[in-house]
């Protein structure tokens, strides 16, 4: 129904004739942002809900008295309902610390979070299918769960800095809901989510738009295509300087893919994205000592780059 309606609106409304390059983006723009947009307003409707189960304070007791991989394993998942930005990433690494969280459980979490939320679920979801959506939450809770057990064998708590050990920032007491409060949270966070990201995906849709009447689809073929070896580390060394979230990318990777681009390349550069930005290196430099963030960079680098080429050799 929704196509139809785009198709209406582009091609008799309008009078863009079908094929055409205009035609064809205007068309991607308008049935796409619609149908993101519904998807985002109730899936995230749902998934606040479940969230209000999880506060922030019942998270960290979680954590707290988990064993290592097992503890990787909770983190990663509990990361997926419990999302927070790169510039909430400090007061949420220290309260997990000062909590008792052991750090490679607290990087488990830190590096599931922003990588596999409900924004991006529904927007691969909706763009790519509910199969490459499988594949994007399996590959990023399993490289949250690898990297955080290697940093936590390591033993890098020395590489943190000092001050956090030091800090007590207490226990907040957890307020029981009922389902109503529940409800009046989930709609509530909604907007809010809705009112942060809409301009984003406006602007990503446009240029996915953009990508999906005016590229020429052999030039992506070629230079990001599976033949060339060198696309995935590309697509991760120019992810990285990138700040943005999952709604300001995965429109762009969704018109890359139809053009030519690998599903493994693709799914590398929004990883690299969305997990290892340079500003959120930066905000970490507040907590951990250069060594630490070094070693965390490498990790989660080799885990990327080994997932696109994975999936450029299996898909």
């Amino acid at each position: 129904m929704l196509q139809e309606f785009a198709d209406l609106l582009v091609y008799q409304w309008l009078g863009l004739v079908p094929g055409t390059m205009l035609g064809e983006a205007l068309n991607f723009f308008v049935y796409d942002s619609i149908k993101i947009f519904l998807m985002l307003t109730i899936i995230i409707f749902g998934v606040s809900i479940l969230r209000s189960y999880f506060p922030a304070e019942r998270t960290k007791k979680i954590l707290s008295h988990k064993r290592e991989f097992y503890g990787n394993i909770v983190a990663a998942l509990l990361g997926i309902v419990t999302p927070f930005c790169s510039c909430s990433a400090v007061p949420v690494f220290i309260g997990f610390i000062e909590s008792g969280v052991p750090l490679g459980i607290t990087f488990s979490f830190l590096i599931s979070s922003p990588m596999v939320n409900e924004v991006a679920i529904v927007m691969l979801w909706g763009l790519l299918g509910w199969k490459i959506t499988a594949i994007y939450i399996l590959s990023g809770v399993t490289i949250a769960i690898i990297a955080g057990y290697l940093i936590g064998k390591f033993k890098l708590e020395h590489l943190v800095e000092d001050y956090v050990y030091q800090m007590k920032v207490g226990d907040t007491e957890i307020v029981e809901q009922s389902f109503a409060d529940r409800l009046q949270y989930a709609r509530d966070y909604t907007k809010e989510i809705l009112r942060k990201v809409w301009l984003y995906v406006i602007i990503a849709i446009g240029i996915g738009g953009f990508i999906h009447g005016y590229a020429p689809e052999e030039f992506l073929t070629q230079y990001a295509g599976k033949d060339n070896i060198w696309a995935v580390p590309m697509a991760v060394l120019i992810g990285v300087p990138l700040y943005s979230n999952a709604a300001g990318v995965i429109p762009i990777v969704t018109a890359l893919i139809q053009k030519g681009m690998s599903l493994g390349t693709a799914l590398a550069f929004m990883m690299a994205v969305t997990a290892l930005s340079f500003p959120e290196m930066i905000i970490l430099r507040n907590v951990l000592k250069p060594k630490l963030i070094a070693i965390f960079i490498a990790i989660l680098t080799v885990s990327i780059v080994f997932t696109g080429y994975l999936f450029n050799i299996i898909i």
